[in-house]
C-alpha cells in the first residue's frame, strides 16, 4: 500500500492509503505502485486517479508536482473547479 497526500492551495484534498496512483506527467501519464523508485516530477493538466478500498477516485487538475519516497506519495496540485 501507498500513503497518499494531495494538497491544493485551498485545502488537503486527500490523505490516506491507496493501492496505486495514476498522474498526468508533462510527457505523459505514469502510474505509481508500491515500492516505486524515488522521483520528483512536474504534472500537467489532466486527471489524478487513485484506487482506495472503496473504489477508484478521479481528481481533475490543472498542474502541479509529485514526489515519491519510500511508499509515500505527495502531490501539490491546482484543482480544476
Amino acid at each position: 500500500m501507498l500513503q497518499l497526500k494531495i494538497v491544493s492551495p485551498e485545502k488537503v484534498e486527500f490523505f490516506g492509503e491507496v493501492e496505486n496512483v495514476l498522474v498526468p506527467g508533462i510527457k505523459g501519464q505514469f502510474e505509481i505502485l508500491t515500492d516505486h523508485a524515488p522521483i520528483i516530477s512536474t504534472l500537467g493538466k489532466g486527471y489524478v486517479e487513485y484506487g482506495t478500498r472503496e473504489g477508484k477516485v478521479r481528481l481533475n487538475i490543472l498542474g502541479g508536482f509529485v514526489e515519491v519516497q519510500k511508499n509515500v506519495v505527495s502531490l501539490c496540485v491546482e484543482v480544476k473547479e
